[in-house]
């Protein structure tokens, strides 16, 4: 799975140098990691953030936009306080412009986990570090340089992380949440 994020990322950042815009993007995330397994408890959201670099194909109707976003999710648990999941994200995704100046998108969003951390217990490494994902979306162009983009991510790939001492109980790590993002193209 790793090899594949990396030539997938590669292949496309290559191949649409020539006819693209490259930017940069941040945002907030309104978000809620799975649930604790063993309780059946449900995440309360809390807002995260990105931030990261994208190439946009121009084209008259369809464009394409791999990006790559260093991602920060929270949520919290009643029983068990706050957890934090930091990743770096590659959605490839695949925009239509429906009348200027709006747009729609969907893709793939392959993740790779760089830290998880529940505070007050020691939480274990989650099963995989790489996970894939959907998003789509809207955006609104407000002129050539400025976009502004509203998304829905969901996490596909169980991935569970154990909470050692505890008779066992797991996180999943999965996110879903609603993303709002600022983007600059150059």
């Amino acid at each position: 799975m790793k090899k594949l994020f990396l030539v997938v990322a590669f292949i496309c950042s290559a191949t649409l140098v020539s006819n693209a815009q490259f930017g940069v993007k941040g945002g907030l995330n309104f978000n809620s990691n799975g649930k604790l397994k063993e309780i059946g408890e449900d995440a309360k959201n809390k807002t995260g953030y990105h931030l990261g670099v994208f190439y946009q194909t121009k084209g008259d109707n369809f464009y394409l936009r791999p990006e790559i976003v260093y991602t920060s999710t929270k949520s919290e648990y009643e029983s068990r306080g706050e957890f934090t999941m930091n990743k770096i994200d590659v959605p490839i995704l695949v925009g239509y412009h429906v009348f200027d100046p709006i747009s729609i998108f969907a893709g793939p969003s392959l993740q790779y986990i760089l830290d998880t951390d529940l505070k007050g217990f020691n939480l274990n490494d989650a099963e995989n570090e790489f996970t894939v994902g959907v998003q789509f979306g809207a955006a609104v162009e407000l002129g050539d340089k400025l976009t502004v983009d509203l998304r829905y991510e969901k996490g596909l790939s169980e991935n569970l992380a154990e909470i050692s001492g505890l008779n066992p109980d797991r996180i999943d790590t999965r996110p879903t949440q609603l993303i709002l993002g600022v983007a600059l193209k150059f």
